[in-house]
Order: structure tokens, then C-alpha cells, then sequence
């Protein structure tokens, strides 16, 4: 990377848990792994301080809630515990790891930028009747909360309700308070996607499609192809929101379209669809700088080239500016090819973002 003047940015732990500690331990519910991350995290950072400054101890710590076999590596239906209570005793241990891993670096490396990344959810009520915006306010704070722990280094008031409202219990670390508020993270790194709608009780509004976080059909955005409502405003919302919240740098590490690309018979793809979100979501993170004063690190897309995606395990729904021959029963030679927006993103990063033509 650095040969090529490319910032690395290191995600630690990216839905890949080892199979064995899943089968063994049953994942993060286990208070045992904490310390087997933090074996590989610091050997990471022993290793590499020298060359790597931006780090992610964890991709979307948040999407545990919604899927804890991808999030945690673990079966719920095989804890003692119930459902909720698996689910956030093992998202306890993560926070804990994250927060270990970040003291460790701040000790031991200071100059390196410590994160720890979340899938932004930025909700709008759907109507302006009270109930739609108290429910709006609601999802958004549950969303938030996973920053607030790694931000403030505590759990927020309304978690702890939450918590006795639907019977969660989990056994805490020992000494998690100090733990947690000494690894707070450098700054604030998300994925952003598409934004949804809260409707109250007794709405008949049609759902979303596609999502794990489901919400009502904003009726003023189009969507992708598979549901996901496309909001480059939201994106600048979204910076503003977070930025006014923690008053933190922000690092955007996930942006893109999952679409289905076609080969044409002289062998190139046309994905201007593609080239029009990253236009229109650039251009809005660029507002969000420059006219609102929010402090932004850097954007990755995602992703550069194709792969199996990870939300619907179909190879169809592609991100990439490199086209790979593969199909959804993984027929294919695997070879590379440039789609039309992998030249058009080779000058916006020349550019840095300047010409967006």
C-alpha cells in the first residue's frame, strides 16, 4: 500500500471469527475469547504499528443485534441464556475487547488512530404524528448506543432500561466501568447505505425489502434493486448527526451500490447507475465538510471489487469497480474485469474528489 501512496486502514475483525471457537465456546457469548483478540490484536499492533495508523477493532459491532452468528460467530439456540441476553452478554465481551485493544495502542503506539466501526441506521418518522417521531427517536437512540459505549465509555441511561424492560441480564467484566471508559475510541467509523423510515403503531406502510434493519418505504427516495433506499441528503444527515453527537473526527468506511451488472457483447459494463450514487453521496459528504464544518478523516467504498455479498450471499448483487466473472452458484472463470466506473474512480481519487465528471 505504501509503495502505491496508499493509507492502509486495518479492520482487526471482520465477521470472521475462527470456526473453532464458534464450536467450541459458542463465539463472544464466552468471556474467554475477549482474551484470545486480545492475544491477535496486539500481536497486530506490535507488528505493524509502524506502518498501519488507522485501525478497526471490529466491522459493525451493531449487526450482532440482527444476525449474532455473523456478528458474534455464535447459536443462540444453544446458550442457557435467552435470546437477548446471549446477544448483548457477548456484544459486553466485544465492547470489552475493543476498549483493551485501544488502551493497549494508546500505550504502546500514541501516534495510532483507534476506531471501531458500526452500520449506520439514520431513521426519519414517517409522518410528523408524534407517535412516528417518538418511534423515530427511539430506533435511533438503540442505533446510537453501540457508539455511545465506545465513545463516552459507558452504556447510556436508556440501554439500562431497555435492558430490565426485556429481561436482559448479563454478567459484567470485572472492573468493565473503568475498563470501557479508558478505551474510548479516536474517532467515529461507520458503513453507510440507505436511510429508512419509523411508522407507529397501527401504520399499514409498506416495509423495506433487503435489509437487516428494517423500516417503513420513504416515499420520496428510489431504490436499488434490491430495496435499499438510495439518500445521498441522508448521507450528509447522517455526517452532521454523528459529528454533533460526539464531536469526533468521522471516518466513512463503507459506501456503495449493490447492483446487477451486465457484460456487453464487447466486453464492457456500463454501470453509470454505479458512477450516479458515488457522485451524488461524494458530492453531499463534500457539503458536510466544507458548508457544515464536519471533521471527516477519509471515505472507502465498498467495495472495489466483486464479491459474494455478505447481506443476501448472492455473488449478483455486485459493489465493484472490478467486474469478476463469477455467478450466484459460483460458476465462472473468476476473471477481472474494469467496469466503467473503475476509471471514472480512479480520477475522483486523483482529484480527491474535486472532479466528479
Amino acid at each position: 500500500c505504501h509503495r502505491y501512496g496508499i493509507e492502509p486502514l486495518v479492520t482487526m475483525i471482520h465477521y470472521d471469527i475462527p470456526a473453532y471457537l464458534t464450536e467450541t465456546l459458542n463465539g463472544w457469548e464466552n468471556p474467554k475469547v475477549i482474551d484470545y483478540f486480545l492475544r491477535y490484536a496486539r500481536f497486530l499492533i506490535d507488528e505493524y504499528k509502524q506502518e498501519v495508523k488507522y485501525w478497526l477493532t471490529f466491522n459493525e459491532i451493531n449487526m450482532i443485534c440482527w444476525s449474532p452468528y455473523l456478528g458474534g460467530g455464535m447459536f443462540v439456540e444453544k446458550s442457557r441464556r435467552n435470546r437477548l441476553s446471549c446477544i448483548h452478554q457477548a456484544l459486553h465481551h466485544q465492547f470489552i475487547a475493543s476498549a483493551l485493544t485501544v488502551s493497549y495502542a494508546h500505550e504502546t503506539a500514541p501516534g495510532l488512530m483507534m476506531g471501531n466501526m458500526t452500520q449506520r441506521s439514520q431513521f426519519y418518522p414517517l409522518t410528523c404524528k408524534p407517535d412516528d417521531v417518538l418511534l423515530t427517536l427511539k430506533s435511533d437512540q438503540f442505533n446510537l448506543f453501540f457508539n455511545d459505549v465506545m465513545v463516552f465509555g459507558e452504556y447510556p441511561y436508556f440501554i439500562k432500561k431497555y435492558y430490565a424492560d426485556h429481561d436482559i441480564h448479563i454478567n459484567p467484566v470485572e472492573n468493565f466501568e473503568a475498563i470501557l471508559k479508558a478505551g474510548t475510541v479516536d474517532f467515529i467509523s461507520f458503513s453507510y447505505y440507505s436511510t429508512r423510515c419509523s411508522a407507529g403503531e397501527g401504520s399499514d406502510a409498506p416495509k423495506t425489502e433487503g435489509n437487516a434493519f428494517q423500516g417503513a418505504k420513504n416515499p420520496y427516495l428510489k431504490e436499488s434493486q434490491w430495496g435499499w433506499a438510495i439518500d445521498p441528503l441522508g448521507f450528509r444527515i447522517t455526517l452532521n448527526d454523528l459529528y454533533d453527537r460526539y464531536q469526533k473526527p468521522l471516518f466513512v468506511v463503507e459506501n456503495g451500490l449493490g447492483a446487477k451488472d451486465v457484460v456487453e457483447e464487447d466486453g464492457s459494463i456500463n454501470d453509470d447507475y454505479r458512477i450516479d450514487y458515488l457522485r451524488q453521496h461524494i458530492e453531499t459528504m463534500r457539503d458536510a465538510v466544507v458548508e457544515d464544518g464536519v471533521d471527516l478523516l477519509g471515505y472507502t467504498t465498498w467495495g472495489p471489487i466483486d464479491l459474494v455479498s455478505a447481506s443476501t450471499g448472492e455473488m449478483s448483487k455486485r459493489y465493484g469497480f472490478i467486474y469478476v466473472d463469477r455467478d450466484d452458484a459460483g460458476n465462472g472463470t473468476l476473471a477481472r474485469s474494469k467496469k466503467k466506473s473503475f476509471d471514472w474512480y480512479k480520477k475522483v481519487i486523483a482529484t480527491n474528489g474535486a472532479d466528479l465528471s
